[in-house]
């Protein structure tokens, strides 16, 4: 068994592999992948050189459905209860296995991880208990260093059944830094709507933590089109914003009285700041993808914003298809009309459901 693991958001299994499809080939590796609705992961089947290839060259950054992906080092099935750590130990010392990957061993960490779906949370509890004896037992094989290392690659074990496993890696340079590709956030208190959730999670996923202190910081002026109540004003807010809030429904009182926030009852599309002194504009109406991704533009060009983070609602169709229809144009545009580089991002993120989230950055010239 070769290639890799990518792992997704149950339901999105065709558009992860779709997007594997498309970018592998333009790597130069033509495989296939197996999906499954909901199994919360894709298979990409191809050979290990070019498994290892696309683990070193194909950007978990540039993924847009992908949480994390791993290169399959191999899948042990009916593990007898009793004694599961010997024979991991005993797949990971074969000989073709080590002359394959060795300069994987050791490695610098382990994961445990489960699918993100309901079966895989009643394994969560395994892998836990799991996670301690298999530990011990990599170290005895000289597999995984004494003390974690950042440098080394992590070992993976995905767990699909109590005695049903795959080995695999990542290397540390393109992985996720959170366990299964998921960052979990935990909902505030006073928070106008789970909302809130979406735009914390792009401001940790697509801002660098030794630059959020520069490019996310109190003083700042943002703009929020499709505001109401408030769930994504409340980000901006609790690091120090001035908002303009904007939307014809209303806002959150307590963030009103902020004293942040100043209200606009006006169509998120027809609305423009009077200055030119926005450093973030945000957007998470529901309207098509296209006409969202032309206002977002729009800004951009016309610099009444520096930087953007918004949602694109997917159909429930072809939805691959209109994330890279949408970044396409949007990436055409900038160029057309910009004034600038542009960095652009997109993902699906944990506390997305049925849309993506992008990041537009302007670089400084």
């Amino acid at each position: 068994m070769s290639g890799i693991i990518a792992y997704c958001r149950a339901g999105f299994e065709n558009d992860c592999a779709a997007e594997w499809q498309e970018k592998s080939a333009a790597l130069g590796v033509y495989g296939y992948c197996q999906a499954t609705a909901q199994q919360g992961y894709v298979v990409f089947r191809c050979q290990v050189e070019e498994a290892d290839h696309l683990a070193k060259k194909l950007a978990l950054t540039d993924l847009v459905f992908t949480r994390q992906f791993i290169v399959i080092l191999a899948e042990l099935d009916q593990l007898p209860v009793a004694d599961r750590v010997s024979q991991v130990q005993v797949a990971l010392l074969d000989e073709d296995l080590l002359a394959a990957f060795d300069t994987v061993k050791p490695a610098g960490e382990l994961r445990v991880e489960v699918a993100d779906t309901n079966s895989g949370k009643e394994l969560s509890k395994f892998a836990k208990k799991f996670t301690v004896p298999l530990r011990r037992g990599l170290r005895q094989i000289e597999w995984l260093t004494e003390r974690e290392s950042s440098r080394r690659p992590s070992l993976h074990v995905f767990i699909l059944g109590t005695d049903h496993l795959v080995l695999g890696y990542s290397y540390s340079f393109n992985q996720s830094p959170w366990p299964m590709g998921i960052l979990r956030l935990r909902m505030p208190n006073d928070a106008p709507s789970r909302s809130t959730l979406k735009l914390d999670e792009a401001f940790q996923v697509f801002i660098p933590a030794g630059e959020r202190e520069q490019r996310v910081t109190s003083g700042m002026n943002a703009v929020d089109l499709g505001a109401s109540p408030g769930g994504w004003t409340y980000q901006l807010v609790r690091r120090g914003m001035m908002v303009q809030a904007v939307d014809n429904g209303p806002m959150d009182e307590a963030l009103m009285e902020s004293g942040q926030v100043r209200h606009f009852r006006e169509d998120g599309f027809k609305f423009k700041p009077k200055k030119r002194n926005i450093t973030w504009l945000v957007c998470d109406m529901v309207e098509k993808p296209d006409r969202v991704a032309m206002l977002m533009c729009e800004w951009l060009v016309e610099e009444y914003c520096k930087e953007a983070i918004f949602n694109l609602k997917l159909p429930m169709k072809k939805r691959y298809q209109t994330v890279s229809e949408s970044l396409a144009l949007i990436k055409e545009t900038l160029a057309e009309y910009g004034h600038g580089r542009y960095r652009v991002s997109a993902k699906q993120l944990y506390h997305d459901r049925e849309e993506v989230t992008v990041h537009i950055y302007r670089e400084p010239s």
